[in-house]
């Protein structure tokens, strides 16, 4: 198994939750992240003041899947998530040894499946 993690804009959340949506993955989890990226330190005046950009508001998305879905779902979000401007986000994959749903006991595998998976894997 893998468990993918990617920071992303937050205006490409919608795109990549609705590309991964049409692959098939069916549960991510996903909450706002706040970071310091590659930017040098800019300050630039907007209708509400001077903003500071070195801190960049970000999604920060974790899917664990199938090894067989894994570079799908890069794919896909690397393609949902590109505008082609510095900043774009990054996105890391890991092994996962082990994971138990706790509802039922599944292990491995069938604790990650859900109803999307046969649309992943073809």
């Amino acid at each position: 198994m893998k468990k993918i993690e990617a920071i992303i804009r937050t205006s490409k959340f919608e795109d990549v939750k609705a590309r991964l949506t049409e692959i098939g993955v069916d549960f991510f989890s996903y909450w706002d992240a706040l970071g310091k990226g590659n930017e040098h330190l800019r300050k630039q005046h907007g209708y509400r003041g001077n903003v500071d950009t070195q801190y960049i508001r970000r999604i920060f998305i974790s899917i664990v899947l199938r090894d067989v879905n894994a570079a799908k779902v890069i794919d896909c979000i690397e393609k949902a998530a590109y505008t082609g401007e510095v900043g774009d986000g990054m996105i890391f994959c890991y092994n996962i040894e082990e994971s138990v749903r706790i509802s039922n006991g599944a292990r491995g595998d069938s604790s990650t499946a859900g109803p999307g998976d046969m649309k992943l894997i073809k």
